[in-house]
C-alpha cells in the first residue's frame, strides 16, 4: 500500500468560515473527503493539520524517512518559515515528490504574500483553485506513483 501524505498548515482547520470570500464555503474535513473518494485501490490517504511549526516540520521528516509523497499546504508559513523549507528540502533530497498547494493565489492578494520560502525546495507549486488545488497536487503524484 502506497501513502500519500497531506499536511495542512495553521488557521486551515478553520476553513468553511474563515473568509469564504477568499478561501471557498469547503471545509478541510470536505477537502479531504473528496480526495479520499478518487484514490485507486492501493492507495492510502494521511491527512493531517497542525497549527505548529514543529509539528509539521516532524511530519515533512517522516515523509522523508518513509519516502511518502506529501502535499503541503503551509498557510502563512510559507511566508517566512525557513525552518519548513529546510525540512521540505530534506524531503525533495530523499528523492520524494512534495507539491505546495494553495487554495487562494498569493500573487493575487497583499505583498507580503507575494514570497514564497517554500517554493524553492518543492517539486511544483498549484495555488488559486480552491479545494481543486489539492486535487490537481493529488492527480500529479498519482501520476508519478504510477510510473515509478
Amino acid at each position: 500500500m502506497t501513502t500519500v501524505l497531506v499536511l495542512n498548515g495553521p488557521n486551515l482547520s478553520r476553513l468553511g468560515s474563515r473568509e469564504p470570500e477568499i478561501y471557498g464555503s469547503e471545509t478541510l474535513s470536505d477537502i479531504e473527503k473528496g480526495l479520499r473518494e478518487r484514490l485507486p485501490d492501493g492507495v492510502a490517504l494521511d491527512f493531517r493539520q497542525s497549527d505548529d511549526e514543529a509539528t509539521l516540520m516532524g511530519w515533512l521528516h517522516e515523509a522523508a524517512d518513509a519516502t511518502t509523497p506529501v502535499i503541503f499546504n503551509p498557510a502563512a508559513f510559507t511566508h517566512y518559515s525557513y525552518a519548513l523549507r529546510d525540512a521540505c528540502q530534506i524531503v525533495a533530497d530523499a528523492g520524494v515528490a512534495i507539491i505546495e498547494v494553495h487554495l487562494s493565489n498569493p500573487h493575487a492578494r497583499e505583498t507580503f504574500r507575494h514570497t514564497s520560502v517554500i517554493s524553492g525546495a518543492v517539486s511544483g507549486v498549484i495555488a488559486g483553485f480552491g479545494a481543486q488545488s489539492y486535487h490537481l497536487a493529488l492527480t500529479r503524484i498519482l501520476t508519478l506513483l504510477e510510473r515509478n
